[in-house]
């Protein structure tokens, strides 16, 4: 039997009024987790570390192009190490309180959860107040280079929720294409692949060594990536591709999963689908 079967039309027309109301918002306001995954697209040899993530009110600036890195963006860049820079995240004016998170993928080499060419990591944190963590920051260091990175030079690119919280996804995904135009040089560092150059994740080369450089964060140019061809890298790629060609980096896809219990989200999720159907 067909919902309009069994109410009358008024009802009905009431009911896909309010039904459509929720269905634009059950998902963006249910409690729950919100996920994040990433897909290195596989378009070069280069792999990503555990890309970290926060949600902010848009007072937390990553890193500003032309100005010296943070330390925490320069542990990132140079080594894929995230916890300098959730104490800076968490410390930041104006920012209420620290939803963070690193993005890991299964595989990875040596006991290390890096997102490798082809493939998808997940990570997800908790929802405290939508509407007070609207905005969406993210790094990640290039393997293996000295300090090339990813991330998101403007706080408030990625408006993920509202100012009322809700999500501002579509299909209940909000996604996030990453180009060689948010690809960096963190300047902390001279791009060097040999033994003691410091490059991280390069076979026979310590990351802990290299050359300070003292510069500013600067795009990454095509000449920066070739410095690394014909390298090996311990996940036994050899970078022989280092030319993205104007193709994706990666994709960020932010979802919001209501919690198992919540019923109200899942009665108009139902709902949605029978006029869906309906219609």
């Amino acid at each position: 039997m067909r919902i309009n079967q069994i109410l009358p039309a008024a009802s009905f027309a009431i009911l896909a009024a309010t039904t459509s109301m929720i269905c634009q918002s059950a998902v963006a306001q249910a409690t729950g987790q919100i996920q994040v995954t990433v897909t290195n697209e596989g378009n070069t040899d280069f792999t990503l570390t555990p890309l970290w993530f926060g949600f902010h009110n848009g007072n937390f600036d990553s890193f500003n192009a032309g100005a010296t890195a943070s330390t925490g963006l320069e542990e990132i860049a140079e080594l894929g190490s995230v916890g300098t820079f959730n104490a800076e995240f968490a410390a930041a004016p104006g920012t209420p309180g620290d939803i963070q998170g690193v993005v890991t993928a299964p595989g990875g080499f040596a006991g290390a959860p890096v997102i490798e060419p082809g493939e998808t990591g997940s990570g997800s944190v908790g929802i405290i107040n939508a509407a007070n963590y609207r905005y969406f920051n993210f790094a990640s260091m290039l393997i293996g280079t000295n300090d090339l990175f990813i991330g998101n030079d403007n706080a408030l690119a990625y408006e993920i929720f509202d100012m009322n919280g809700n999500f501002n996804g579509t299909n209940g995904v909000f996604e996030i294409e990453v180009f060689q135009s948010s690809l960096y040089d963190a300047g902390t560092e001279i791009n060097d692949p040999t033994a003691d150059g410091g490059a991280a994740f390069l076979v026979g080369a310590t990351g802990t060594e290299g050359t300070p450089e003292g510069g500013v964060i600067t795009l990454a140019t095509q000449a920066d990536l070739d410095t690394y061809t014909g390298f090996d890298t311990p996940n036994g790629l050899t970078l022989s591709d280092t030319d993205f060609d104007g193709e994706r980096i990666a994709t960020i896809r932010v979802s919001v999963v209501p919690e198992p219990g919540s019923l109200t989200a899942l009665l108009a999720l139902g709902t949605c689908g029978l006029l869906r159907r309906r219609r």
